[in-house]
């Protein structure tokens, strides 16, 4: 008596290059609907991000001359701020913010917990993922 020949499931199983992709598409997802997102109203107790590296005027540039620092200070990019006070209305839109994340005092970047006069050009209100991740996945495979 002949035995029938098992039957061969062949794709039966999804390639993994189908689930790291499904995987990625949902982890990536939120993170550029929130990059893309539109910035809101700018108010006291907010936390931006500076946009770029910029010359930034002292808010009470006296606290810090011992210090070193005589009216400005560089901002780093990416730096966060917390808002102290809203933005005035005028033609200038100045920000009062005051630096957070550092804990040493390197001249000519910003000490630590230093108030400054920023613009709004000058910042964001969320880091932009889409112009982090190539510098991310640098040091990632960098540091393998």
């Amino acid at each position: 008596m002949d035995q029938p020949e098992p039957l061969h499931r062949g794709g039966a199983e999804p390639p993994l290059w189908s689930i790291a992709l499904a995987a990625a598409v949902i982890i990536l997802t939120p993170m550029v609907l929130h990059s893309l997102a539109p910035d809101g109203p700018i108010r006291e107790g907010d936390t931006v991000f500076s946009n770029g590296s910029h010359k930034v005027p002292l808010f009470q540039p006296d606290r810090y001359r011992t210090l070193g620092f005589e009216l400005t200070c560089i901002l780093d990019p990416k730096d966060p701020l917390i808002v102290t006070h809203s933005p005035a209305e005028g033609p200038d839109d100045e920000i009062i913010a005051q630096v957070q994340g550092k804990n040493t005092i390197e001249w000519p970047f910003c000490p630590p917990q230093a108030e400054l006069l920023v613009k709004r050009h000058q910042v964001s209100q969320q880091p932009n993922m889409l112009q982090d991740l190539p510098d991310r996945l640098r040091r990632f495979f960098k540091g393998s």
